[in-house]
């Protein structure tokens, strides 16, 4: 059996690029020691907000690559880096799982495929992870996102059925349902399989439930407020970070305010999101929502 990610708060890195779209390592590095500083026990290299759909391979085994050697460099050898690896096709999949393993990630977070929905099927959706954990060299997650998976979301019979796999050691859930954290959580200790919640605003009721801490986009924002309620168990306003990041623009607009209130990269996307200028949102009340908790993030 494979072990899966010990409990704690991970964050689904952004990752930034130049104003030609290429890698701004730089900006990257300064996010990645920040989180590390901040406390968090792994970084979610190529999940959604890092863009993993506009990459090239080349490009996703350099994003885990680098953010493996800086955690190592600065003395941050214990956060993990888990890599995401959802592909269109079995075969991919396999491949870029078995690239987050020479580039150094500990663990493949997997997406459903969702270019043929009608065709996943419940025995198509079992299929393709149990295929892809007996090839993978790491052990694999199962990602939950309907919003990226054409609608598709696992109810809690399928990631249950797929956990008996012996290197299927975890689920990220996206899709922000409670009742199923819980029934996950009810069956399974987090040392036999871990549940994440991947929205903040599900985070406290994870804990309370008995999961294994949280993925969430808003630790990107503001990692030392999670780990400080994961370690004393105190609410702040995170559960509004996720909803106020997507109302300011999505990923341009995390960037944005990274860029504005932590002092580096440019909220630059690649087509077909878009930019936000970080101008633009005063006066928003979302943003002060984000700019409260930078504020709180800052006291810690």
């Amino acid at each position: 059996m494979s072990n899966p990610p010990p409990p704690g708060i991970y964050v689904p890195a952004v990752l930034f690029f130049d104003h030609n779209e290429e890698f701004d390592l730089p900006a990257i590095k300064a996010h990645v020691l920040r989180l590390a500083h901040g406390a968090v026990t792994g970084i979610l290299v190529q999940g959604s907000n890092g863009e993993a759909q506009h990459l090239s391979h080349d490009e996703r085994k350099q994003a885990i690559a680098f953010t493996r050697r800086t955690l190592d460099e600065n003395g941050f050898q214990n956060v993990l880096v888990i890599a995401g690896t959802g592909a269109q096709s079995t075969r991919e999949t396999k491949k870029l799982c078995a690239d987050a393993k020479d580039a150094g990630a500990s663990h493949a977070l997997v997406l459903t495929p969702s270019t043929w929905p009608t065709q996943m099927t419940t025995d198509n959706i079992l299929r393709f992870h149990r295929e892809v954990a007996d090839a993978s060299p790491i052990p694999t997650m199962i990602y939950n996102f309907p919003t990226v998976t054409a609608g598709q979301d696992l109810n809690s019979d399928i990631v249950a059925a797929l956990a008996q796999h012996p290197n299927i050691v975890g689920t990220k859930l996206s899709c922000g349902n409670i009742g199923k954290i819980h029934r996950l959580t009810s069956r399974f200790s987090s040392e036999e399989f871990a549940v994440y919640p991947g929205r903040s605003d599900a985070y406290l009721f994870g804990l309370l439930a008995g999961s294994a801490g949280v993925i969430g986009a808003s630790v990107n924002l503001v990692p030392k407020l999670h780990a400080k309620l994961y370690q004393l168990g105190r609410t702040a306003k995170l559960s509004h970070g996720d909803w106020a990041a997507s109302k300011v623009g999505g990923i341009g607009g995390l960037k944005a305010v990274i860029s504005k209130h932590f002092g580096y990269g440019q909220p630059h996307v690649r087509g077909p999101l878009k930019s936000v200028d970080i101008d633009s949102l005063q006066g928003n009340e979302y943003y002060k929502v984000l700019q409260e908790l930078i504020a709180m993030e800052k006291a810690l």
